[in-house]
């Protein structure tokens, strides 16, 4: 059986803006997906940080409607992440237990988002799995977002959930972490974000800039770390790291580069894989945008030897692309494919895409109706 991965297409996203939008793009992927026998949307599928979920599932429609048309009778299974956690977290309300690692698929409950989602999808049948699930014994699959409690890496995020995470005993100390434990963490945070989206006047859009990629932009940009130091009171930016991981949030580092991005997710992911008990020759998992292994991009496993691999994302974000796709890992458009046999295939659809078009698209993508906020 071939399982078709696509992660981060961030349905109804303000920025950065899903390239789903356009009728084009949106085509290549759910054609890429049809040629499976089984398709996994493995997380962040909807931004449910930025506008209401009716606007949302509204957006929504035009892709799931036209998957479900070219899948026929084929199973899709949804893996909710960070930015779409309510949807795990409403089937949970509404009595799903979920237990380990993985899961089987399961019929969303009537009456909820997924169920919302699953009526335009025809024959297609839309299932939930989480944390994750199995597409082949040696492979398990994730959206990821549980590593942002071992990033060294201090984005915004990964502040928020470490300042969480010390308050859970289980994270203090080395020993293994059960879903559950991570979930205690998290979930408040993925809460208060989704409940402040439900707040939102569409006439009133969210800001276009994503704060992480904002504050990479600061700190990578000419003088940036002057910025940042001015922004914090003159405190130098060591200063400030060092004052986090002395107050027991780190142990976070200084380089803020794309390798150390790429470098400090692989190293988080790995500690999920280990501290989860995964069993596993190969793992998938998204949340960072960042895909891989691409050619010439060594380090993609575990110190106990598994094979990662991450299915990047459907968003345009400028700030993280050089000129051309050979020159981005951040380039939108990734789908990862696993057959009987044989390591995951990575596979990326929108190479020959300018960076005109998928301006375009994503400028497109606001679920609030109307224009989307301009980029700054």
């Amino acid at each position: 059986m071939i399982t078709a991965i696509a992660s981060d297409l961030h349905i109804g996203a303000a920025s950065p803006g899903s390239v789903l939008a356009s009728p084009e793009l949106r085509r290549r992927l759910v054609e890429a997906l049809a040629d499976a026998d089984r398709v996994v949307l493995l997380g962040d599928v909807l931004e449910l940080r930025q506008a209401p979920l009716g606007r949302v599932l509204e957006a929504a429609r035009p892709f799931f409607s036209e998957l479900g048309e070219a899948l026929g009778g084929k199973q899709v299974i949804l893996v909710p992440g960070n930015h779409d956690h309510h949807l795990i977290a409403w089937e949970r309300e509404h009595g799903l237990s979920t237990d380990g690692a993985e899961s089987e698929p399961v019929t969303p409950s009537r009456g909820g988002p997924l169920a919302t989602l699953a009526a335009v999808m025809g024959e297609a049948e839309l299932t939930l799995a989480y944390p994750g699930m199995r597409p082949r014994d040696d492979v398990w699959v994730t959206h990821g977002h549980y590593l942002d409690a071992h990033n060294t890496v201090p984005a915004l995020e990964t502040l928020a959930v470490a300042v969480a995470t010390r308050r859970v005993k289980a994270f203090r100390g080395d020993q293994p972490l059960t879903p559950d434990e991570y979930e205690r963490a998290l979930t408040p945070l993925y809460g208060i974000a989704f409940r402040q989206a439900q707040r939102r006047n569409g006439d009133r859009p969210p800001t276009a800039v994503n704060p992480s990629t904002a504050l990479w932009r600061m700190l990578e940009g000419p003088g940036g770390r002057a910025r940042f130091g001015r922004l914090l009171g003159g405190v130098a930016v060591p200063v400030v790291i060092s004052t986090l991981n002395a107050a027991g949030l780190g142990p976070f580092k200084m380089d803020f580069s794309g390798r150390a991005l790429r470098l400090g997710s692989i190293h988080a992911m790995s500690e999920v894989v280990r501290r989860l008990g995964v069993d596993a020759g190969h793992v998938v998992f998204g949340h960072t945008h960042r895909t891989g292994p691409l050619e010439r991009d060594p380090g993609w496993n575990t110190p106990n030897g598994v094979n990662l691999y991450n299915s990047g994302s459907w968003v345009y974000e400028r700030a993280f692309l050089g000129p051309s796709a050979a020159e981005s890992p951040y380039w939108p458009g990734t789908v990862v494919v696993v057959e009987d046999s044989g390591a995951p295939v990575v596979r990326r659809l929108l190479d020959d895409v300018s960076h005109e078009e998928l301006a375009a698209a994503a400028a497109r993508s606001y679920a609030g109706g109307g224009e989307p906020p301009s980029a700054a």
